[in-house]
Formats: C-alpha cells, structure tokens, sequence
C-alpha cells in the first residue's frame, strides 16, 4: 500500500467524523475487521477525536470538573494511539520477515508506523486549515496568512509521502532493517510511576 493509499483512508475518515463533527460518536468502519484498512481507520479515528479533545479543554473558561474529565480522556487516547501505532508496526514486521538485510543495511531513525502516525496527523492539519482558507467571515489578513500556511502543509504532505514510501521500499530490498522498542511509557502505568504507585501504597 502506498502512503497515497494511506493518505485516502485517513481523509475519508476525517471527512466522515465531521459529518457529526461530535467526539461523541461513534464510527462505521467501512473496511473488514482483521484488515490492515481497519487499523488504519481505527487509528485515524483516535487521532482526529482527540483533536477535538484537545480544542475543548483549551478554553480559559472550562469547568475545571469537566477540564479534568477531558484530561483522563485525552490521556486514555495517547494510550490507545500508541498500541495502535505498534498494531501498524507489528503488520510491518510480519510483511518483512522473510527479507535478508544487506550487509551495509542501515536502521531507519523512526519505524513505518511512526511516519506513518505524523501523516494521519498532517491530514488533520490540511483538512482544518482548508476549513480556515474558506471561511467567510474571517478577514483577508486571515486567509492570506492560512493560505500561506496551508501551501506549506501541501508540500509537507508529498514530502513525507515520498518518504514513507521510499522507507518502505529500502525494507523490502534489504537496505534498511526495521526494529521496534516499544514505547515505555509510565505516566499511567499504576507499577512505574511514583504518583499512583505511592498513593496506592499511602491507601492500604
């Protein structure tokens, strides 16, 4: 699959959460479970409600009990979009398996999945922006700056379509060796970080 192809999914996501423009909803995957398009639109998904959610714990005026809620929410969604990103490596490793690394092969600074990760979030960006470039009732200072910014964001996205694939063609030649470590993370993790690990041992 191309980062295009990648690219389509992530857009027709984006378009279809807006239909309801509600981080409320639910989505209908139009793809089959167990596919590499499901993930990818599950993933996609994650990203663009906690785009929202991160807009509505922004406001200086939020209620600081529903600020709160917002916060656990948006922490559960970074969970939840790194498994996701591993899901996506993990499809990787598998369709790369069988291939024998040269002898000059070389490790990539960031995995498929990664990149993949900055361009569901670089369709977001394009999708807003775009909404920003249209607005009537915003001033020619607006548009113009957003405009510019937008361009930008364009030329972002086939850079980094180029990339992903060229990534992904050097993996499957041998050029490049794909490894994975897995996110450590310990803010949430009730065994790593003192926070909660204290507070469960100040409650027994």
């Amino acid at each position: 699959m191309k980062a295009c192809d990648l690219f389509d999914i992530f857009t027709r996501q984006i378009v279809d959460y807006h239909q309801t423009d509600s981080v409320d909803a639910s989505t209908v995957n139009p793809f089959a479970e167990g596919t590499f398009e499901h993930l990818l639109w599950e993933k996609s998904f994650i990203d663009t409600v906690q785009w929202h959610l991160e807009d509505l714990i922004r406001p200086d005026d939020v209620d600081p009990v529903e600020a709160l809620r917002l916060k656990r929410w948006i922490d559960k969604s970074n969970q939840n979009r790194t498994d996701m990103v591993e899901r996506i490596d993990d499809h990787y490793m598998q369709a790369f398996a069988q291939v024998t690394p040269l002898p000059n092969a070389r490790i990539n600074t960031e995995t498929p999945a990664w990149a993949i990760d900055r361009l569901s979030i670089l369709a977001l960006k394009i999708y807003h922006f775009g909404i920003e470039v249209n607005r009537t009732d915003a001033d020619e200072a607006h548009h113009a700056k957003c405009s510019a910014k937008y361009e930008t964001l364009l030329v972002q996205k086939q850079d980094l379509m180029m990339a992903i694939d060229y990534l992904l063609e050097e993996l499957a030649e041998g050029k490049k060796v794909m490894k994975l470590y897995r996110q450590m993370k310990m803010y949430n993790d009730p065994s790593l970080n003192p926070m909660l690990y204290g507070k469960v041992k100040g409650e027994k």
